[in-house]
């Protein structure tokens, strides 16, 4: 599967208040600007639009119903189709900045959402006159696009999108020739994972190979190029049930975002903190942690969530 990854850098031109964690926020203004420069028809419903197999905003917002099923739990059929993007929003805590100030994002576009990078960079520049955050409505939170970098190359200056570096191939990197005994995962973003239609606030092993198994197999049937990767889920997953879990410090956090759909504030917590495995060897499961390094696991990554570490440790 093809990933675009590139680097927001912006300028505020207006006093913002933003909220500690600000990926729901960033998505929510980047989805209404793309909606008005891609809907052509102006419609409020986009299931029955005659355009919505070419508008960027449908394909990238509007995920449709999918036939496919989920391997990696019970053949279930997947309601939905991921999205083709991850959005990575600023580290910091940050809430309020001044006129002047610099904040950046970064936006991973997966298979064919790539080619909407021009329809992106400008729903950020309109994005941008309309402002983020509380009190945008007075023209607080307003903000100009400066560049966007995709890896070291500048390919947006402010005014003209240059030709970006061709994608890199995103896929399962071979097993480790050496053995692992031990993955210290760390949850960057709240990791939202349900099982049994229950939300999860614990994080055994075989639960989290499960969202892997899960993460890379909808992606890859979906936007890959060369279809479902060739893996042994089952055996996978009932290996991944006998690793032990050494040390946690895994917490449940909250995170308050309000949905423009329902006008409402909403809760949108997950597992945060770090955890520790260990079994005699754990290298088949390293290359899943891995990728899912890259597009995130779990519920909501499209706000930013699911982001995750992972360090290991070989045998003596």
């Amino acid at each position: 599967m093809q990933a675009g990854i590139y680097y927001f850098s912006c300028q505020f031109t207006s006093i913002a208040v933003l909220p500690v964690f600000k990926g729901s926020t960033l998505r929510g203004g980047l989805g209404h600007a793309l909606r008005r420069i891609a809907c052509a028809l102006r419609r409020q419903d986009c299931m029955g639009c005659l355009l919505r197999d070419s508008c960027a905003y449908a394909f990238l917002f509007e995920v449709a119903q999918s036939p496919k099923h989920d391997v990696a739990t019970d053949n279930r059929p997947i309601v939905q189709r991921p999205h083709p993007y991850v959005l990575i929003p600023p580290d910091n805590e940050t809430r309020t900045y001044q006129a002047g100030d610099s904040f950046s994002f970064r936006l991973i576009l997966l298979g064919s959402a790539i080619q909407y990078l021009p329809h992106l960079v400008f729903a950020v520049q309109e994005m941008g006159k309309t402002g983020l955050g509380k009190g945008n409505k007075n023209g607080d939170g307003c903000f100009q696009l400066g560049t966007v970098h995709q890896a070291d190359t500048l390919i947006f200056d402010g005014l003209t999108l240059n030709s970006s570096l061709p994608p890199r191939e995103l896929a399962l990197a071979p097993t480790p020739a050496a053995k692992i005994t031990k993955i210290i995962l760390t949850c960057q973003t709240p990791l939202r994972l349900k099982r049994d239609s229950q939300l999860q606030n614990g994080l055994p092993f075989h639960i989290l190979i499960r969202a892997a198994l899960r993460r890379i197999s909808s992606l890859e049937s979906t936007y890959g190029g060369n279809g479902e990767p060739v893996i042994d889920y089952k055996g996978l997953v009932a290996r991944a049930a006998a690793v032990a879990t050494t040390s946690s410090s895994c917490r449940w956090t909250e995170i308050e975002r309000y949905s423009n759909r329902q006008h409402t504030a909403m809760l949108m917590g997950g597992i945060t903190g770090t955890v520790t495995y260990q079994a005699e060897d754990l290298s088949e499961f390293v290359p899943l942690l891995r990728y899912c390094e890259i597009v995130h696991l779990g519920k909501q990554t499209s706000f930013g969530l699911g982001r995750i570490r992972i360090e290991t440790e070989d045998a003596l």
